[in-house]
């Protein structure tokens, strides 16, 4: 791939569309979350082929909740399976697998799933896929202040000493550096309340696709776009 050596270390996904995909078919939502877990099978295999160091996958927010429960339970038992199934898949390709954001209310039989597959992958040193799952960008950050209080309290931190570098240390996935690119699909052009700690900087791309029909390919041209930005964090272009 042109211009190897700026490919991106981390690229986030909100993945957007399921529902609207099977809708205009004339198939049932659930189908289209079948068909968006094909997808990130094929970007997780895709993103290590490239080069990408680590991926996040913004599969339930803490919205989603509200959506109908026949759809929840659905989407709740799906994610159990899929994982049960693809595990060897993750361990074959060196993939290492964990999951951020709040456990509760996740079913239980899903929480001990993930903690499986986490601890089955654990040691592998290839390509890293985070999936977010109950996640809220706000709720993160509100859990993050909350995690250096109480070290206040303890007497273990002093509030005078907090800088944003060490703020960072108390989100979800303090280990994973911030994305360099975020891509969304459905050309719906909004974060909704993922990752707002870390994308402070990143590189956003909307693509107009549905994350069903959203390919290795589009991961390149997303890519390739991602190469032609000049990324200033806040400084002047110099070069």
């Amino acid at each position: 791939m042109q211009n190897s050596l700026k490919i991106p270390k981390h690229v986030a996904f909100i993945m957007d569309g399921n529902g609207r995909w099977a809708q205009e078919k004339g198939l049932n939502r659930t189908t289209g979350h079948r068909q968006g877990a094909k997808r990130v099978k094929e970007i997780i295999g895709g993103a290590g082929e490239l080069g990408v160091q680590v991926v996040t996958f913004f599969a339930f927010s803490t919205e989603n909740w509200s959506r109908p429960k026949s759809e929840v339970s659905f989407l709740m038992r799906y994610l159990d399976n899929f994982l049960a199934q693809e595990a060897r898949f993750l361990e074959k390709n060196n993939v290492r697998f964990r999951v951020i954001g709040r456990s509760d209310p996740i079913p239980g039989y899903l929480q001990r799933r993930v903690k499986k597959v986490e601890d089955k992958t654990r040691n592998n040193t290839g390509l890293k896929v985070i999936l977010a799952l109950n996640y809220g960008g706000r709720q993160e950050i509100v859990d993050a202040a909350k995690k250096f209080s109480r070290q206040v309290l303890e007497s273990k931190g002093n509030p005078e000493d907090l800088s944003v570098e060490g703020f960072s240390r108390y989100l979800y996935a303090a280990d994973i550096p911030d994305p360099d690119l975020l891509i969304r699909t459905s050309n719906e052009m909004r974060l909704s309340n993922f990752l707002l700690w870390q994308l402070s900087y990143s590189e956003i791309y909307f693509c107009h696709k549905y994350w069903p029909d959203f390919g290795v390919e589009d991961l390149k041209e997303a890519i390739k776009e991602y190469q032609k930005r000049k990324r200033r964090f806040g400084g002047l272009d110099v070069s």
